[in-house]
């Protein structure tokens, strides 16, 4: 079983390979529609550039939601130990 603690630690893992992998997929849409004579570049960046600020934005926000939930679980065993 996870304990409570490695929880934030094996989400960040998670969260941050999947924001590679989406990045890396991005970037390599956006590389295949600047080199490819056939595709209008403005499409491209109208497309990517939403998405890619929604991306980016709700990853950094999940990553600093499990920083102050690591911030809460560390306050709450201080408190704990020094009530014990």
């Amino acid at each position: 079983m996870i304990s409570r603690e490695s929880v934030p630690g094996f989400v960040t893992v998670c969260v941050t390979l999947t924001l590679c992998v989406v990045i890396i997929g991005m970037v390599g849409a956006l590389l295949v529609g600047l080199f490819d004579s056939r595709i209008n570049n403005d499409k491209v960046f109208e497309a990517i550039t939403p998405a890619f600020q929604m991306i980016i934005g709700s990853f950094v926000g999940v990553l600093g939601g499990i920083e102050i939930g690591k911030l809460a679980i560390k306050k709450e065993e201080k408190d704990n130990d020094t009530i014990n």
